[in-house]
């Protein structure tokens, strides 16, 4: 199978796995597949018009940075996060965000913060539509820019590393209005100190809507536990 239709530029072997890495991490993040699920490569060369081994490079980088797992006799799978894995992670989270939004208050463009205020206008939107794929695509959007208005890629890098939007899709209680209650205003509140140029209000109001996430998530996790 050919990689592209020759009728289409040609295409460097490099562009073609970033483009297939990039298009297979946001299906995983996005919560195309759900968890535990098998990949094969068959399945996904077809979706991704690429070949079997642009496909394994993939996932074997995906498997080194945790997006999935790979293991004799059971494939590539989709990962599956204990409880305490998913506190751990979530508990990170809210170091690292924090931090991220206390030095976004500080390096953060007018023109930026314009954005991110556009951005929290079409959560409302979104959230009175009851549009909860557009709102959990905004929601992804407004924390990427917070991150990069922040200037810290180190920092920001961490983040990417714990994959937390992997633990919110498996612990999210799906029998509930989403988004929860008091998220828009939670991302408004951040937009508010950051405007206010003050880094300790930044990353309170960063800290105080990631632990209400993960509040939320891990009594969802003890629910079903316990059920």
């Amino acid at each position: 199978m050919s990689e592209r239709s020759s009728s289409m530029p040609e295409v460097s072997p490099a562009s073609r796995f970033e483009q297939a890495y990039r298009d297979l991490r946001n299906l995983l993040v996005s919560g195309h597949f759900e968890p535990n699920a098998r990949l094969t490569e068959a399945e996904l060369t077809s979706r991704l018009d690429v070949s079997r081994g642009t496909i394994r490079s993939v996932l074997v980088r995906l498997a080194q940075e945790g997006y999935v797992t790979s293991e004799p006799n059971r494939g590539v799978r989709t990962r599956v996060f204990t409880v305490e894995e998913a506190a751990t992670v979530l508990e990170a989270r809210e170091v690292l965000e924090s931090a991220l939004a206390a030095k976004a208050a500080t390096h953060a463009t007018d023109s930026e913060l314009r954005e991110l205020v556009d951005i929290c206008q079409q959560m409302g939107d979104a959230e009175e539509a009851r549009a909860e794929a557009d709102y959990s695509r905004l929601n992804r959007r407004f924390h990427r820019q917070v991150r990069a208005m922040a200037r810290q890629p180190i920092l920001s890098g961490f983040v990417d590393v714990l994959v937390y939007p992997l633990v919110m899709r498996q612990f999210r209680d799906r029998t509930r209005t989403h988004p929860r209650a008091n998220s828009l205003n939670e991302h408004r509140a951040i937009v508010a100190a950051l405007k206010t140029r003050n880094p300790d209000a930044a990353a309170a109001a960063m800290r105080h809507h990631v632990a209400s996430a993960r509040r939320a998530l891990l009594l969802n996790a003890t629910r079903t536990t316990d059920g």
